[in-house]
């Protein structure tokens, strides 16, 4: 008897230490159940919810920035991992090297598609506008994981292991690029219209250097 309790606290020690070791570097941002850390801009705060352990996006125009303590929410180097449901016909996004904004799209960084069947031909994993896909990686009522990596002028997005973006941006950027590049700045998540709905969770994220 005494064995076998020997053995099955060594096997728990070793899943814990295999755990910790996997995880290590990784920081969650989203504790779900509140929204601390995060702010969410003036447009129509009731687009952002809790339920059941997400972030649930569901209403008018709005965006909802990370502005906690985690390297106080000024990322560079990252690798930022969350999972993330639509229901059909929706649209939403992840913003990244962003700042708050009381209103409007965000001016600055890069949005990461968040759609499969929304009207927009621009699918889920699309680095919007720069790099674009067409084909669905995720789709809707199920969740996904997104995996997106920012390394120096390197962007990868990820989706379920797959790579859907491999973009590098170019050292000389058009005079009417404004701020949309590669600097630093925080996340945000994307309230896109009344219509679609989506949900977030298992926000983390690994800063590199």
């Amino acid at each position: 008897m005494k064995q076998i309790v020997l053995f099955l606290s060594f096997l728990l020690t070793t899943n814990v230490s295999f755990s910790q070791k996997k995880e290590k570097g990784w920081v969650s941002l989203f504790d779900g159940k509140t929204f601390a850390g995060w702010h969410v801009n003036e447009e129509h705060p009731s687009t952002f919810s809790i339920e059941d352990g997400t972030i649930k996006v569901a209403g008018e125009r709005t965006h909802l920035f990370y502005e906690g303590s985690v390297a106080n929410h000024d990322f560079k180097n990252f690798e930022l991992k969350l999972k993330a449901k639509t229901l059909a016909g929706s649209n939403s996004g992840i913003f990244i090297h962003s700042a708050y904004q009381a209103s409007g799209w965000p001016d600055k960084g890069y949005e990461v598609q968040v759609n499969q069947t929304h009207g927009d031909w621009r699918k889920t994993g699309s680095l919007y506008s720069f790099s674009d896909v067409k084909e669905n990686f995720a789709k809707d009522n199920e969740w996904y994981e997104y995996h997106i990596i920012v390394k120096d002028k390197h962007i990868v997005i990820k989706i379920n292991d797959k790579v859907a973006v491999d973009y590098t941006e170019p050292d000389t950027l058009p005079a009417d690029r404004g701020q949309k590049h590669l600097s630093s700045g925080t996340f945000a998540l994307q309230g896109h219209d009344p219509k679609s709905i989506a949900y977030f969770k298992d926000i983390k994220v690994k800063v590199l250097k």
